[in-house]
């Protein structure tokens, strides 16, 4: 087993960008490959669906080339970690009955290679956005939930894949930095910091790759991009964390 920890949010796969899903899946799995021998830990931080819904017996067809490589890099002792996103929310146990991987629905703190890392989606945190914080709570509810199950899964699937392009279409501009003062999750991070020491903020959800000093330095906030364009992922080497992209070498220009 290997020495490095990886992080990677935001694959959205079910739907189609700049690469279909099925493209996009292939590429992932590549890069999956490429890093099978030099991972420690991989953790995988909300919104890899971009819908998402398990019933008792029936999960969304589909990504069998990703699940299979997950299923044989947990076969080989590789821990996994998996983080509900907006989009994907109403996982429920099928990653851990199947896979033994477990699912976090709140941030993590954890310390690795003698630094101590906040992980966390990202949607519904920081200042603001009380539309989503209240529908999160709806879609939270376990009475909704049970409610949602009794709709025949061609029609809840398809009413979730419709859900989730309109949520994404109402999201606004993501493409670029609003400044410290209008970053959310930088906001959110400076917070924390002041209740108690990190050294990084690791979050997906903000769709760029973005890295922000916190608390005049004493510690780092990285927003790990997608791979809707970037194909960016972090990684945890030694105790520095970095950036880096996939098959995508001249987008180190939007790091911030």
């Amino acid at each position: 087993m290997g020495k490095k920890v990886f992080f990677a949010s935001d694959f959205h796969l079910g739907t189609d960008a700049r690469l279909t899903s099925v493209e996009r899946e292939k590429q992932i799995v590549r890069w999956l490959s490429s890093i099978q021998h030099e991972v420690a830990e991989l953790y995988l931080v909300g919104d890899i669906f971009d819908y998402w819904f398990e019933y008792k017996s029936v999960v969304p067809k589909g990504y069998s080339r990703f699940f299979g490589k997950l299923a044989e890099m947990r076969d080989q002792g590789i821990p996994i970690y998996f983080f509900t996103g907006n989009h994907d929310m109403w996982m429920f146990d099928y990653f851990k009955s199947e896979f033994d991987i477990p699912v976090f629905r709140e941030a993590q703190i954890r310390d690795l290679q003698g630094k101590r890392l906040f992980i966390a989606h990202g949607d519904g945190l920081g200042p603001g956005d009380h539309g989503y914080k209240f529908i999160k709570k709806v879609f939270s509810n376990r009475l909704c939930q049970w409610a949602y199950a009794r709709l025949h899964p061609n029609f809840g699937l398809w009413l979730m894949k419709k859900f989730s392009h309109t949520s994404r279409d109402a999201g606004g501009d993501d493409s670029k930095f609003f400044g410290r003062e209008r970053e959310m999750l930088v906001q959110y991070s400076e917070q924390k910091e002041a209740e108690s020491r990190h050294d990084y903020f690791i979050f997906g959800h903000r769709h760029i790759p973005l890295k922000v000093s916190i608390n005049n330095g004493a510690s780092t906030y990285f927003g790990l991009g997608d791979w809707i364009e970037y194909q960016s992922f972090g990684v945890l080497e030694d105790g520095v964390f970095s950036l880096q992209y996939f098959e995508m070498p001249d987008r180190t220009k939007i790091v911030k």
